[in-house]
């Protein structure tokens, strides 16, 4: 049972502010205390929290109020893994069955064949569209294809979400490693790593910001162990410790990736991660699926983030990450949708709720809550991103990323209890309101933007050129 926490509100030091979201049947903090307030409310003034309070707390005058009534309220959630420009081959028919690496090098001919900027803008304004009705107010994409003659593809993502009002954490990956030099790969998927490491800094230099409640900050992610070289991973690490950016990759993800790196380096990927100069709290690795008790606890010690991405995990049949362990051993785990051609919903709520249920299969019943799972979502993507106390929770000086879920209606019906565990265990659901920096970019359960229909018009010409006809 919820029980109601009293607390005097955060102090707010003017007059009106920007937004207040109030009378929420909860509002889950997930801030250092947890705390869980009946009634609840939250104020937002120039992007960021000026104010949590509660029902004795007096409520400051608004520029707008949203009644929130019958709601449950939460931080924005956080995804801290995708491939947005995947969802141009979502569920394609003939990979809808294959593991991984099969999977990977049948689709890097049509992705290298066809990708522009025009495609990846595109493909990833719907994607963050998607997640946004998810309650998703924060995404990473881990974009490493950049075929020759592309352009731009990072710039063209980051465009999208500026005009979007997402908050952005887009990462440029890369590929060095092709088939002739024993990687996965085609040829003309990969660059020169030189090239590459240019790049990096340029993007870094270009859109990296470091500011408190910042809208778009970048990292470095050479793709893989089998896409890229043991110097561009060493070589990146250092880089990013000279810029102060983060770094991710895939890492032990699953069988295939567990034999693939005892051939070619005589050594199982928690390992190489470690020899390259990866294990560090300045990374963070995506699915981590299979790694053994010593490198959960040498993972946790490092302090090195984890991308837990159920439903891709499931789809490709990789596994079942060891969340629980993971956590208990200081590792920060966030929620990862994965790209649309393995996970093909972009939903932060459906990947939340897999998280528990997974937890629990693996772990034990009682191993993994609802609250867990929300705590991952949140708090753990900030750990991932490197923004604690900044993104992924509702407190004072924390940015104005909130997510409003309405508990009413069939699905709903009989969760009196615990709003939050009845938010998880019901449903599917989306959210009713997602706000970021103070501004709605869903309300009232639709996309605020008026471009939504011309760009799934652009979104089905442009995935044409990636499926062929059958």
């Amino acid at each position: 049972m919820v029980d109601d926490v009293s607390s005097e509100s955060d102090v707010i030091d003017r007059q009106t502010v920007d937004l207040v979201i109030h009378d929420a049947d909860l509002l889950a903090t997930v801030d250092d205390d947890r705390r869980e307030i009946r009634s609840g409310w939250v104020a937002i003034s120039d992007g960021l929290v000026v104010g949590v309070g509660g029902p004795t707390d007096a409520v400051p005058a608004a520029a707008r109020r949203i009644d929130a009534t019958g709601c449950l309220v939460t931080p924005g959630l956080v995804n801290t893994h995708h491939h947005l420009y995947q969802n141009l081959t979502r569920a394609y028919g003939p990979m809808t069955s294959a593991p991984l690496f099969g999977w990977l090098q049948s689709l890097y001919p049509l992705w290298t064949a066809a990708l522009d900027e025009e495609a990846v803008h595109v493909a990833a304004w719907v994607g963050l569209v998607e997640l946004a009705l998810s309650g998703c107010t924060t995404s990473s994409d881990h974009h490493y294809l950049h075929p020759p003659r592309a352009g731009d593809l990072l710039g063209a993502e980051i465009a999208a979400a500026v005009d979007l009002g997402m908050r952005f954490h887009p990462t440029y990956g890369s590929m060095s490693l092709s088939v002739k030099d024993g990687g996965l790969p085609p040829d003309d998927a990969v660059r020169d790593e030189d090239d590459i490491l240019a790049e990096s800094e340029r993007h870094v230099a270009r859109h990296h910001d470091r500011s408190h409640g910042a809208m778009v900050r970048v990292a470095l992610a050479p793709c893989s162990p089998f896409s890229v070289s043991r110097d561009l991973l060493i070589r990146s690490a250092e880089l990013a410790e000279r810029l102060d950016v983060r770094l991710h990759t895939h890492l032990a993800e699953n069988a295939e990736d567990d034999e693939f790196s005892i051939a070619s380096f005589g050594m199982r990927p928690v390992d190489y991660y470690e020899d390259v100069g990866w294990m560090s709290d300045r990374s963070w690795g995506a699915h981590v699926v299979r790694p053994d008790p010593d490198e959960v606890r040498r993972l946790g010690a490092a302090g090195v983030g984890i991308s837990h991405c159920p439903s891709s995990n499931m789809i490709l049949s990789s596994g079942i990450a060891p969340v629980v362990d993971l956590r208990r051993a200081g590792c920060p785990v966030g929620i990862g949708c994965d790209g649309s051609s393995s996970a093909d919903s972009a939903s932060l709520w459906q990947e939340a709720r897999l998280s528990m249920l997974a937890g629990k299969l693996r772990s034990g019943a009682d191993a993994m809550s609802a609250r867990d799972s929300l705590e991952i979502a949140t708090r753990g993507g900030a750990g991932c991103l490197g923004r604690e106390g900044e993104i992924g929770e509702l407190s004072v000086g924390a940015v104005g990323d909130v997510a409003v879920w309405s508990l009413d209606g069939p699905i709903f019906a009989g969760v009196l209890d615990d709003p939050i565990e009845g938010w998880l265990r019901c449903g599917p659901t989306g959210a009713l309101h997602t706000v970021v920096a103070g501004r709605f970019v869903v309300e009232d359960g639709r996309v605020v933007s008026p471009k939504l229909n011309d760009m799934l018009r652009d979104h089905k010409r442009i995935a044409r050129r990636f499926q062929p006809v059958r």
